[in-house]
This record gives structure tokens, sequence and C-alpha cells, in this order.
């Protein structure tokens, strides 16, 4: 469960980085700009020992999929930016081959 925590910390890193770059106004603010760096530093750093453990396809598509989902919704609630019923079912659609991905695939299958 170990490579799931460090994922888990490696796309909450990404989006708090993501968040920052728009608060750093083309990096004009120093504060969010260094948490831009501090935030893709560490998400890159916990993805690296997260592949340490998972394939890097089951680990990047979940990395992409969660951080997109979760980047757009904080676009909505801190920065108020609007989403319609097309970019929620797009969503939905990441989510759910996420899911599907992870709890399906025979691909990334533990090894017995």
């Amino acid at each position: 469960m170990r490579p799931y925590l460090t994922l888990a910390l490696a796309i909450a890193a990404e989006v708090t980085g993501t968040t920052a770059l728009k608060a750093s106004s083309g990096f004009s603010e120093l504060a969010p700009t260094a948490v831009v760096a501090v935030g893709y530093a560490g998400s890159f750093y916990l993805l690296g020992l997260t592949l340490e453990e998972l394939p890097v396809g089951l680990v990047y598509a979940t990395w992409a999929g969660i951080g997109i989902v979760a980047t757009a919704l904080v676009g909505v609630v801190v920065f108020e930016e609007q989403i319609d019923a097309a970019a929620v079912a797009g969503m939905a659609l990441v989510v759910a081959g996420v899911v599907v991905l992870n709890a399906f695939s025979d691909a990334y299958a533990p090894a017995h």
C-alpha cells in the first residue's frame, strides 16, 4: 500500500504546484513561484519513488488522470472557474479509466 500513498502525495504536490503556477502571475510573484518549484520537484521525487515499486504505465496514467481532475476542481473552487456538463463527463471518463486500469487490468496485476 505504500507506493499508492507515495503516489497520492506526488499527485497532491503536483496539484499544489500547478495551483501556485496560476497564482504566480507568470512567475512575477515570488512566493507562488517558490511553491511551484517545490511542488513540482516534490512531485517528481515522489513519482520516482513510486516507480520503484509500480509499473510506469499504471503510475503515469494514475498521476496524470487524477491530477487533471483535481486541478480542474481546484480551478473551480479557488479561482472560480466554470466547467460545463461536457467537462464533468470528460473528467468522469478519466476517473473511470484510472479505476479500470488500477482495479481490472491484468497488465498491471501484482506478480505471484
